[in-house]
């Protein structure tokens, strides 16, 4: 072969080649043509959601944010609910098709709660009348707290809860409503505070012995307590009513940034049968704070 003939055919085969490159690719992209019913374009990103989860928000996460404007982000993104309204802004909500998921009020205290005995008459008061406001506006979830233990044994934390919900209990059963007591770490953001532990709780509830009280398991707050998430809400999940989000170390976004593994954990929460809401209680340290909530719905969207 001729010096000039090897140039030509070699000229020739690395045209083949990338002709067949280029083939190649236009077939993993598009088969035999655009038209082809095995056609494989990119669909655009699916934001819908799936349907098994009841999602909501605590709003005070994103209070620099006016609740009008979160309020139509949250149902843009297709929640059902925001968490911890007070009376005032419960019609907000209602206005963008959501529901207020937990009620709270001014006067609701994480350190002076019903462990002591000397805010119950106060509390008592003030609670009856929260109640009777949610039962109207068809809300069923409403939030207590046990408060600091100062210095109160266990048994006697548990005795003075139970004897100071005792006749809001009775009207929560009368009016429909649900009285949840939130779980809260001591050991970083709320120290001294008595229901910190979930068989503290669930000894509360036993102690009550109404479906009208059950608590409100915080994921955050119970992975720095006790860990042992998902084996503690396939054990305990009778007494709960009312789930929140948040990522260890640190209460920011529920990313892989942070240890708990948030798919698995509300798989479980459904296996359960659980039907009510699931909601992202977490700090957001994105500029654009909706798309932190966007991220975190998304990846409780099970």
């Amino acid at each position: 072969m001729s010096h000039s003939n090897g140039r030509r055919n070699a000229l020739k085969n690395i045209a083949l080649t990338t002709s067949g490159i280029s083939l190649g690719l236009t077939a993993l992209s598009c088969k035999d043509s655009p038209n082809s019913s095995e056609a494989t374009i990119a669909a655009p990103e699916d934001d819908s959601l799936k349907g098994n989860v009841n999602h909501s928000a605590c709003y005070w996460c994103y209070g620099s944010m006016p609740l009008e404007e979160f309020a139509k982000s949250a149902a843009d993104l297709g929640l059902k609910g925001i968490d911890l309204l007070k009376p005032a802004e419960w019609e907000i909500a209602e206005k963008y098709g959501l529901k207020c998921a937990v009620a709270t009020d001014t006067f609701a205290n994480i350190q002076d709660g019903f462990n002591d005995k000397a805010n119950h008459v106060s509390l008592q008061e003030q609670y009856s009348v929260l109640i009777d406001k949610a039962s109207a506006q068809g809300i069923k979830n409403v939030i207590v707290f046990s408060g600091n233990r100062r210095e109160l044994s266990e048994d006697e934390g548990l005795v003075n809860c139970a004897e100071g919900l005792a006749p809001l209990v009775k009207q929560a059963e009368e009016k429909n409503v649900v009285l949840i007591m939130e779980l809260l770490n001591s050991k970083i953001d709320h120290k001294d505070y008595q229901c910190d532990h979930t068989p503290w709780g669930v000894k509360l509830c036993e102690l009550i012995g109404s479906e009208n009280f059950k608590l409100l398991y915080d994921i955050y707050h119970m992975q720095i307590m006790e860990g042992d998430v998902i084996r503690t809400i396939e054990d305990y999940h009778s007494y709960i009513a009312h789930y929140h989000t948040g990522g260890v170390p640190g209460r920011h976004e529920i990313n892989d940034g942070q240890e708990l593994n948030y798919p698995a954990i509300i798989k479980a929460i459904l296996e359960t049968g659980y039907t009510g809401y699931v909601a992202q209680e977490f700090i957001p340290t994105y500029e654009d704070k909706i798309a932190a909530l966007k991220e975190g719905v998304k990846i409780c969207d099970v």
